[in-house]
């Protein structure tokens, strides 16, 4: 989820749900050791619950980043080993690392010592050649020697050579299945399953096998029916669920504020298309957002026209 989950998309989401665990976009260990790490770790502090998401191979830059997301108020911390970019593969950062478990195990156990959150990691069924379920529980044996106890699969396998990372979002077939066996072949860890998952329903079934389920792309590209009843089906909120109209009204304080700081419309707006997606008047509310909230002198006044294309409608 790189440009995508930055903190104003996780601000809006959490308008949406209030208990949802939201994830950072993913950040390499040099970024935050040689570059701006106060641009990187910034947040609202209305994001909580919120997780960091590192990228790295290096245990010492590992635990010396996790202690900065500790330092920052983070709620927890998580190892990307699933990322297929060849970009980060020539750091030694991602999926590649799944065909190194005892380099992974090394830098979980320094994470952990380092810092009092949850250390979590994210990961791929396998890579390449090194699929099957048999290497992908060996590689699970090895990590959970670390301390971790949280396992993020993305339940496809990656190809790191031949596929961009787009096309490894989509060519390797799903295999949930994989997943729901490794929950039973380590029933003591918690197993949460991510990946092409788009409706309540799905994520319904999938918790009948597994701990938990991670959305990225369906919650962002159609936020409200992924997120709008999450808090009470799953977490128990004896609340009212929030309406599309409320979720616009509260984000207007913040974008305001983002404004006052000088922070352009475009930067916010991006991230709140997709809230009448499905919906009548949906279309024309995203293209009054695309078409003016890049101008320079765009404000509010923006969403109040995108608003009016699709109020009728509600």
């Amino acid at each position: 989820m790189m440009d995508w989950t930055d903190k104003h998309c996780r601000h809006f989401h959490r308008v949406i749900s209030r208990n949802t665990l939201l994830y950072t976009e993913m950040v390499t260990t040099g970024a935050l050791i040689y570059g701006d790490k106060d641009r990187h770790l910034a947040y609202n502090e209305s994001e909580h619950p919120i997780a960091l998401q590192l990228g790295g191979s290096n245990p010492q830059e590992l635990a010396l980043c996790a202690k900065m997301a500790e330092d920052y108020g983070y709620d927890e911390v998580n190892l990307n080993v699933g990322c297929p970019s060849d970009r980060v593969q020539n750091n030694m950062i991602g999926a590649c690392l799944m065909g190194h478990p005892q380099i992974v195990a090394d830098c979980l156990a320094a994470m952990r010592d380092a810092v009092s959150i949850p250390v979590t990691i994210k990961h791929r069924l396998g890579i390449d050649d090194l699929d099957s379920d048999e290497l992908l529980h060996q590689f699970v044996e090895t990590v959970k020697q670390s301390g971790c106890s949280t396992f993020i699969v993305h339940a496809r396998k990656a190809i790191l050579a031949g596929l961009s990372p787009k096309q490894n979002r989509d060519v390797p077939p799903l295999e949930y299945d994989r997943v729901y066996r490794l929950k039973r072949a380590f029933p003591q860890l918690e197993i949460i399953i991510n990946g092409g998952i788009k409706t309540i329903a799905e994520t319904k079934e999938h918790l009948q096998h597994i701990d938990g389920v991670m959305i990225g792309r369906e919650a962002y590209h159609n936020p409200y029916a992924i997120l709008a009843e999450v808090d009470q089906l799953f977490y128990g909120a004896d609340i009212t669920v929030i309406t599309r109209q409320q979720v616009l009204q509260n984000m207007l304080p913040y974008i305001e504020q983002q404004l006052s700081a000088g922070v352009p419309l475009s930067y916010v707006t991006r991230h709140i298309l997709g809230l009448f997606h499905g919906m009548r008047g949906g279309k024309q509310f995203r293209r009054v957002i695309s078409e003016q909230a890049y101008k320079k002198d765009a404000g509010i006044n923006v969403l109040n026209e995108a608003f009016a294309r699709v109020e009728a409608f509600l």
